[in-house]
């Protein structure tokens, strides 16, 4: 794995279980040949043998495209497993805590909604933040969303890169990207999407053009 000064949050894939219809390896693998740059896997309704199972499969195909895979919410999962990282939400184990059980190496990713919990991630030790949701989404139908001023706010106040999350696609990543965002998180826009290759192209091509032109 690259350098963690070095990684690439531009297209960071969601790898829900839960909302994929099909073989869902392959379509993680589809994405992984579209060009998205980080793999998270969720597995919320897997006990934890099975997630740990279905883990080894996703890793396996992160490592053979040298793209890093994190673990939603389950330490005890990303330890077991030696994945490249692990992503908490509030609810979750303090994001301090688990710093210190996982070393420097490993990625640290909190989820956040406001400056003041960006701030507190980026004291205990978080290599990134993911803000949301953004947009609706049917990921997470009860999500509360964070404006995209909210967003443009955390970005500019947190040295941190700023993933945004939630109902990104095609026609609105652009959006989050203008409001000073690394990146887009994107769960069914690719998954669940006719071609999860063509999705994810397409978006790298969003993210590329949005580089060149702040260049």
């Amino acid at each position: 794995m690259r350098a963690k000064e070095q990684l690439d949050y531009s297209v960071y894939l969601i790898a829900d279980r839960g909302i994929t219809a099909g073989d869902f390896l392959d379509r993680v693998e589809q994405a992984l040949l579209g060009g998205v740059s980080l793999v998270q896997l969720r597995a919320k309704e897997l006990s934890a043998r099975e997630f740990f199972a279905l883990g080894e499969q996703v890793l396996a195909l992160t490592k053979s495209h040298a793209v890093p895979m994190i673990v939603n919410d389950r330490l005890d999962i990303a330890l077991a497993l030696g994945a490249d990282g692990v992503h908490l939400g509030q609810q979750d184990l303090p994001a301090g805590r688990v710093r210190a059980i996982v070393g420097k190496d490993c990625i640290l990713g909190v989820s956040v909604r406001t400056r003041i919990e960006a701030q507190q991630a980026t004291e205990q030790g978080a290599d990134y933040v993911g803000v949301g949701a953004i947009f609706p989404t049917s990921t997470k139908s009860d999500a509360t969303l964070t404006p995209l001023t909210e967003l443009a706010a955390i970005a500019g106040s947190t040295g941190l890169p700023v993933v945004a999350i939630g109902g990104i696609t095609a026609d609105n990543a652009m959006q989050v990207l203008q409001q000073g965002a690394s990146g887009v998180c994107v769960a069914s826009g690719i998954l669940c999407a006719a071609s999860p290759r063509e999705a994810a192209r397409v978006l790298v091509d969003i993210s590329s053009k949005w580089r060149r032109a702040t260049r």
